[in-house]
């Protein structure tokens, strides 16, 4: 699905397939396992979910991510759904120290090219980093979410990590304001949440006005997120708030500029 030229993705993802299912068991690989370093590729919104999964997968010494890999709209130059500026994810990039691969996805693009364009960044990423065959996710709870990455994956070759699977979204909300993350909301779906959400820090007075049916991290779509500072970046990247839109009727995008 594409909403005015945005492909409507969660970390590499179609919107299409957010229903949510009965999770399955929560690892299908233990990260612990590999005698030695496993080279893996991070899928990344540049949201909280993938900051948490960098985090775990950073204390884990059986692993060692060496790339981040983005869905960015073409013309837009902007992270699918997140409406994030390119130039904004570029500058987290830098500041956690970790090259980026993007994979470019044409406005109105069909869920085909999509799956063409992630291919694409996933054999470019395996070329230049260790032979990398491993790609972690932030994922959480969505079942159908993981059976569409395990089947695409399969197909390719790689092997899906899950890093930050099942936990309790509650805690682990609060554990990553806790842990010193910062991050905003830089879209909101206003058919799940009030429109005035976007554009708010993530913060504990967030949580606990979120009403009882929105899931604390946002798992189903509720609301996406740009960390623009945290214990796994290098320095911060400071941001300002620039003007709201409500695009389909449905999604409010608050577009943030780097100061």
């Amino acid at each position: 699905m594409v909403v005015n030229g945005f492909s409507l993705l969660v970390c590499g993802l179609p919107i299409d397939h957010l229903n949510e299912m009965t999770p399955p068991p929560a690892a299908t690989l233990a990260l612990s396992a590999p005698a030695k370093e496993t080279p893996v590729l991070l899928a990344w919104s540049g949201g909280k979910d993938s900051s948490l999964a960098l985090a775990r997968l950073n204390a884990d010494p059986s692993v060692r991510v060496c790339a981040l890999i983005t869905a960015v709209t073409s013309g837009f130059d902007r992270i699918s759904i997140h409406g994030v500026r390119r130039d904004l994810l570029e500058r987290q990039a830098a500041a956690i120290g970790l090259p980026l691969i993007v994979a470019t996805l044409e406005p109105q693009a069909p869920n085909a090219a999509y799956e063409k364009a992630w291919a694409r960044a996933l054999a470019e990423a395996t070329a230049r980093f260790d032979g990398a065959t491993h790609v972690a996710y932030g994922d959480l709870f969505l079942a159908d979410v993981r059976a569409y990455r395990e089947a695409q994956l399969r197909t390719l070759g790689y092997t899906p990590l899950y890093p930050i699977w099942g936990e309790d979204t509650v805690a682990l909300a609060r554990r990553f304001i806790k842990d010193g993350f910062r991050a905003v909301l830089t879209c909101v779906d206003t058919t799940q949440l009030d429109a005035g959400f976007a554009g708010r820090e993530f913060d504990d007075a967030l949580l606990t006005e979120l009403p009882a049916s929105v899931d604390p991290c946002g798992e189903r779509g509720e609301f996406h997120t740009f960390v623009w500072a945290g214990p796994h970046m290098r320095e911060p990247v400071p941001i300002t708030a620039g003007e709201q839109v409500l695009r389909d009727n449905r999604f409010q995008y608050c577009d943030f500029l780097a100061e």
